[in-house]
């Protein structure tokens, strides 16, 4: 039996994208904070995402990624990799990192 399937606000989108990227500003201050280039933040990105994972939980979002393309999946029901498309992969993936990281303080400086 599975969790229905309901649509994901601009918040949970987020959410997923923070939940499956927390450890990039732990691993990488230093990098960021001297600014990474796109090639530097894909495979900052690639290592923080690994080759396959992911969390969820009762009354928690269902949180899929995968490093090869960047991908990141999401959902308030079980999320299945392959019938469904990613919210967030490859360049999308930099794009919302750089976007989201300015928000929330971290300093995100392409070079």
């Amino acid at each position: 039996m599975g969790r229905e399937r309901l649509p994901l606000s601009q918040a949970d989108q987020e959410a997923v994208f923070r939940i499956s990227t927390r450890a990039l500003p732990e691993r990488y201050a230093d990098s960021i904070a001297a600014g990474m280039s796109d090639q530097e933040l894909t495979d900052a990105l690639a290592r923080v995402l690994g080759i396959f994972g992911g969390s969820c939980g009762p009354g928690r979002l269902d949180v899929l990624h995968q490093a090869a393309g960047l991908k990141i999946w999401g959902g308030w029901h079980i999320v299945n990799h392959v019938t469904e498309k990613p919210f967030f992969f490859g360049a999308r993936a930099r794009w919302r990192w750089r976007g989201w990281s300015t928000v929330s303080g971290t300093r995100m400086i392409p070079r």
